[in-house]
């Protein structure tokens, strides 16, 4: 992935170093709200959405690097340069529909973190957080996608990213809420159901921002393509659960099979069109 001469994001949040209590919400005993949204280890975002509280906000809060201190730091500096993408991206987007484009920040942190979602922890992987609108990831991940998952390369980071930043899209258009409205009044399964349809939209506007992030900048190589393939068949539901239980449980599928999440890489990917991205019809 061509990445380097990319315009670096300002919209960075470096956490990484501190760690975060869990913080004790509602009165006399109060309640560990444990916020773990988690695109790769099929954990369903619901705890994330159910323990959102009125008005809250993070506790905790980090450096604002600058272009020269990411530089120091090649993985930190390749994040901030997608994370730049995608701003010109979706900024591009919303405004050829009449919109304004809130930007998000992306937290980097190390093992655990506050949100205004509650407790985000490293070993639930990255996750979006629509009350502060803030993505949050451990850069460990990326050397458990290597070595765990079996999905190295820049470009499967980057997915991974666009992926979350796909969430913060879902939630400045609406889509997030009324998901979670909805889930509210169903059973567990056809909750998981909406899950999966929301996981998955967010995987087709990850292909999106590839495909205008490509026309603008011509970021993609030759492999890049196969890297975010490789990267969503390792973490479907259905491929998670064979090698952690033996058993595929569809019922209980939250972000997809390998072969959706793929597909619906593929269809952002091919057209740059987030109308063609409705997993929900």
């Amino acid at each position: 992935m061509r990445w380097r001469g990319g315009r670096r994001s300002t919209n960075i949040e470096d956490r990484r170093g501190q760690r975060a209590a869990p913080k004790l919400l509602g009165g006399g005993i109060g309640t560990i709200v444990l916020v773990l949204v988690a695109m790769y280890f099929g954990v369903d975002p619901t705890p994330l959405l159910d323990g959102l509280q009125s008005g809250g906000q993070a506790s905790s809060s980090g450096t604002r690097p600058s272009a020269e201190d990411l530089k120091d730091d090649p993985l930190a500096d390749m994040v901030s340069v997608v994370v730049a993408d995608t701003e010109d991206v979706w900024s591009e987007v919303f405004m050829a529909a009449g919109q304004r484009y809130e930007v998000p920040t992306l937290v980097m942190f190390s093992g655990s973190t506050r949100s205004a979602c509650g407790l985000g922890q490293a070993a639930m992987g990255p996750f979006y957080c629509p009350a502060d609108k803030k993505a949050y990831i451990d850069l460990v991940f990326y050397e458990q996608m290597r070595t765990r998952f079996q999905a190295p390369g820049d470009f499967a980071q980057a997915y991974v990213i666009a992926h979350e930043i796909g969430h913060h899209v879902q939630n400045l258009l609406g889509v997030s809420g009324k998901v979670h409205a909805m889930k509210q009044q169903l059973g567990k399964t056809e909750a998981n159901a909406l899950s999966v349809r929301l996981e998955l939209q967010a995987d087709c506007f990850a292909g999106v921002w590839a495909n205008r992030a490509d026309r603008a900048r011509k970021i993609l190589e030759s492999g890049d393509v196969e890297e975010a393939l490789n990267a969503a068949s390792a973490i479907g539901d259905d491929t998670l659960q064979r090698q952690s239980t033996g058993t595929v449980v569809p019922e209980s599928f939250t972000h997809g099979t390998s072969a959706q999440r793929q597909k619906w890489f593929r269809i952002g990917l091919s057209s740059g069109d987030p109308d063609s991205c409705n997993t929900f019809e």
